[in-house]
């Protein structure tokens, strides 16, 4: 009997609740974002391997990976100049390579991916926040290794990868504009304080209530820090 999704006996769940505790405002960047590639290669069925891309001006890059091998996939996607990884983050649509064996589309890198023992790819984009274009990368020792759950589970990292990702991007650009720092901040505080006041309201976990704001900003293609802000200020979730 397949268990439910939402079953908090699931092996899952727990990860997601650890994840939902972290405050961004306690947490470096990088180690918020560490967490969450180092989670999901620990979760996900098949002992995969996770990364996260970022599309800046200057090109593509990996901001975070569980293991050297994800870094190397990605790095052959960017200087092909295409791949699901890239094909995802600046499409905002899923992408994927269920047997790299047999890839068409991508046949350089999957040969490539296959040579290093990736037997299949899914790529999920990031949720929209502060502009900018990113995903999360998930790749399997063996081929079909996805499923409609496991694709599920991958959105779900994504939720939480996006508020680091966007922060770390705020915070580098704050090298060049001050003022993205404070910015950067802020966001941390705002979405602590949104997760609490949703906790206390409607009795949700951490998990919950982070899954909640990252829900409306995915429906409203807003950033999770101004739906946390809206309703910090309004006391209203789905507040226009």
């Amino acid at each position: 009997m397949k268990r439910p999704d939402n079953d908090p006996a699931a092996p899952e769940q727990s990860v997601f609740e650890e994840l939902g505790r972290l405050s961004f405002a306690e947490h470096s960047l990088e180690s918020v974002l560490q967490k969450v590639t180092d989670a999901a290669a620990r979760v996900l069925p098949g002992r995969p391997w996770a990364s996260v891309t970022v599309l800046r001006k200057a090109g593509p890059s990996t901001v975070a990976a569980s293991d050297p091998l994800a870094v190397a996939l990605d790095e052959e996607q960017y200087r092909a100049g295409t791949g699901p990884c890239v094909e995802a983050a600046a499409t905002g649509v899923p992408a994927e390579v269920r047997d790299t064996s047999a890839e068409q589309r991508w046949r350089e890198f999957a040969a490539v991916a296959a040579g290093q023992g990736c037997g299949s790819v899914f790529s999920h984009p990031l949720p929209p926040h502060e502009q900018l274009s990113a995903g999360l990368n998930i790749y399997w020792p063996r081929p079909h290794a996805t499923d409609e759950r496991t694709r599920a589970l991958v959105a779900r990292f994504a939720d939480y990868a996006v508020v680091p990702v966007s922060n770390m991007y705020l915070y580098r650009s704050a090298l060049q504009r001050a003022e993205n720092l404070q910015v950067a901040l802020d966001s941390r505080s705002i979405i602590d304080q949104a997760k609490g006041i949703l906790m206390e309201r409607f009795k949700l976990t951490a998990d919950q209530a982070f899954q909640a704001l990252a829900r409306v900003s995915m429906e409203r293609n807003v950033r999770v820090r101004e739906v946390a802000q809206r309703f910090v200020e309004s006391g209203d979730l789905l507040h226009d």
